[in-house]
């Protein structure tokens, strides 16, 4: 009878070979592309030696062998990067090359020794593709575990740096509106003093006009500061809710009162309907007025002819509405899915637009709704005009005073 184990040690080498030059060839296992030869045979000589000891009948078969070579090539496997169908062929082509290889003695030999000889080649196969795969299986989750815990402290770190440039951008704000504060009072206090003088025109009317120049710009720059705090006031989750029960009409005097004066300066009719508003709501009256104050002298600056409407209404469930539409410039629909993004601008270079947008009144509108329980929604057409939509719950819950970016809902 043939001994296939003495034969399978023989050629072992030669098979060897060919499965490395096989596997090399497979379109189907690209991990490989780059390795050596060596890189590649790995532990399968020792895996046909311990197939050697299954075939053969005059000694006693090394199982162990076989389990810690495959365990060892799952592992190797997944080191170099392999994915399950990459060692699932190699495995096939190993088998494939085998059989190549014990094929003429094969063929000599008794049926019985040849039905033994496939079934042990088959078992033996399959038992060093279950130990390679567990091991490979093993060593990706080793991996995975490794990569979170990895990710869980670059996450810690990111969180640690975000918090420190944020405490630093307060305290810088800080800082600034302190010289800020006292450029702008000097300023006024000038100005007020050249205009009291009875200086000649000549004389007096540059001085003045470069004050202003001084006074605008101070004023600017303080208002990106206040907002610069307000949005990292809000990310941090600082910005807490003052409730207490308003009359919505009391709130929209309040801010049409103080920027009728603005529209009427460059020609706009400001119009209001409130009568449909509820009498009563809960809510904070500070974070309110600043959305519809931001709103409402958002559509002025963006609206040099026409009218600026702003509209109440009660609606079922407890909810109210309040929407500003303009006559102005609009929003173009690739602009309009950033517009409440810090520091976005709409793309618009009209130059009596954009010196006096900071890119941030919006993001703010759209954190202070968040902040309100509320959602926003805006309808625009190029040179036509945009509507922005809030819809607040009549009485807001205490139960989640403060909320963080992530949770923004547009």
């Amino acid at each position: 009878m043939k001994d296939f184990g003495r034969i399978l040690v023989e050629k072992t080498e030669a098979i060897v070979e060919q499965w490395v030059e096989a596997v090399h060839q497979d379109q189907h296992i690209e991990s490989a592309d780059d390795l050596s030869p060596t890189a590649i045979r790995n532990h399968i000589p020792h895996v046909l030696a311990a197939m050697a000891t299954v075939l053969c009948e005059s000694q006693d078969s090394n199982v162990q062998e076989l389990v810690a070579a495959s365990l060892n090539h799952g592992i190797w496997r997944a080191e170099q990067g392999f994915d399950p169908r990459e060692i699932a062929r190699e495995y096939r082509l190993l088998r494939s090359e085998i059989f190549t290889a014990l094929q003429t003695e094969l063929l000599q030999a008794e049926p019985a020794a040849i039905i033994r000889a496939f079934r042990l080649i088959d078992v033996v196969v399959d038992e060093a593709i279950a130990q390679c795969f567990k091991s490979y299986v093993e060593e990706r989750l080793r991996e995975l575990d490794q990569l979170q815990s990895q990710l869980a402290l670059t996450n810690q770190e990111l969180t640690r740096l975000v918090r420190t440039s944020q405490e630093n951008l307060s305290l810088l704000a800080h800082e600034l509106k302190t010289p800020l504060n006292s450029i702008i009072g000097y300023s006024e206090l000038f100005l007020r003093q050249q205009q009291r003088q009875q200086f000649e025109v000549k004389d007096n009317f540059p001085s003045i006009e470069n004050i202003e120049r001084v006074l605008r710009h101070g004023r600017g720059l303080l208002r990106l500061i206040n907002n610069v705090l307000e949005l990292s006031r809000y990310e941090a989750g600082n910005m807490q809710l003052q409730l207490t029960e308003i009359d919505v009409r009391l709130v929209v005097n309040s801010v049409m009162e103080m920027l009728e004066p603005v529209a009427l300066a460059k020609g706009l009719i400001l119009d209001i309907d409130y009568d449909a508003a509820p009498a009563k709501i809960a809510t904070d009256p500070l974070r309110l007025q600043q959305v519809i104050t931001n709103l409402i002298s958002n559509a002025i600056r963006y609206t040099d002819t026409g009218t600026v409407h702003v509209q109440c209404h009660s609606l079922p469930d407890q909810h109210w509405s309040i929407a500003i539409a303009d006559t102005g410039l609009g929003i173009s629909s690739e602009d309009q899915v950033r517009v409440f993004d810090p520091y976005f601008r709409v793309n618009d270079h009209s130059p009596s637009v954009l010196p006096e947008s900071t890119g941030l009144g919006l993001a703010i509108v759209a954190r202070l709704v968040q902040l309100l329980q509320g959602q926003i929604q805006l309808v625009s057409e190029l040179h036509v005009g945009s509507t922005f939509t809030v819809v607040f719950p009549q009485h807001i819950s205490a139960a989640n005073p403060s909320i963080g970016l992530t949770s923004l809902v547009r």
